[in-house]
């Protein structure tokens, strides 16, 4: 770390987000409105002392003419990323910020997991990447349902899902290169209060299913949500609680799926009563 701490850095900033205190500091001061674009939806900055700092080293020309140097991204002492693109390097700085707060908040519990509101509470659907949420929540934005997330639906212990509301990142068709669109350009708005849970669906994409789901138990959809909860073996206690109350009272939908509108119009239709 000492080694690092030498390398030269001009500019910086720490926040609190989550319940932790986080320290990003730059090379190049010109970089820094890049990283804090990155930063997590509801940060704050703070002055108090982080327990976590992020070091991004900006390459560029080197010193020899026709040699370029690596961009860097170090999480403490630990380096965890290097490219030439310095773009794809912050790309890796925000996936991996979103994932250690995930893993180590003392507050919330974050399920890997698409999010809308609809009528006053929460859809929450569950599901690793390239399973389809994000297009789904896209679909259920477009039909009028409020966005809250397409990466975690953030819980608290009372069970009630909080927005945690990044760009949608949807993928081409073609080259499954992923870009961010804002909720506005899909004609929806953005969560900005805690809601209980509607629903959970639990589902995947394949060519050519219809939407015929069957009901599971509210204990086995905790069980389900557990495996996509970040800090399931960290805090298992308050993930189980979160969980719990979560899925006490609210249908838990599994799947297979076809077409994603056709899928959400039939989710919105069977929750609408």
């Amino acid at each position: 770390m000492k080694k690092i701490d030498r390398l030269g850095w001009a500019a910086g900033l720490s926040f609190n987000a989550y319940g932790l205190r986080i320290g990003v500091r730059v090379n190049d001061e010109r970089v820094l409105a890049g990283a804090v674009a990155r930063l997590p939806p509801g940060w704050q900055p703070t002055a108090a002392p982080v327990g976590r700092l992020y070091s991004i080293l900006a390459g560029g020309a080197g010193s020899r003419p026709g040699v370029r140097r690596f961009s860097l991204l170090y999480a403490d002492a630990e380096r965890i990323a290097r490219a030439e693109d310095f773009a794809e390097l912050l790309e890796v700085f925000e996936s991996r910020l979103r994932f250690d707060i995930a893993l180590n908040t003392p507050r919330r519990v974050f399920v890997h997991a698409g999010a809308v509101g609809w009528r006053g509470r929460a859809i929450v659907i569950p599901g690793r990447t390239f399973t389809g949420k994000s297009t789904l929540v896209a679909e259920l934005v477009r039909l009028g349902a409020t966005y809250y997330s397409d990466e975690y639906a953030v819980l608290d212990a009372r069970g009630r899902v909080h927005p945690f509301a990044k760009q949608l990142s949807l993928r081409e068709p073609e080259t499954h290169r992923q870009i961010d669109t804002a909720p506005a350009r899909l004609g929806g708005k953005v969560g900005v209060k805690p809601l209980p849970v509607g629903a959970v669906v639990l589902t995947e994409y394949r060519e050519g299913a219809s939407w015929r789901p069957r009901r599971l138990s509210p204990g086995r959809g905790a069980l389900s949500m557990f495996d996509h909860t970040v800090s399931a073996m960290r805090r298992p206690e308050l993930a189980f609680e979160a969980l719990g109350r979560a899925t006490a009272t609210a249908p838990v939908l599994k799947g297979s799926r076809g077409d994603a509108r056709a899928t959400a119009e039939a989710i919105l239709q069977s929750l609408t009563g």
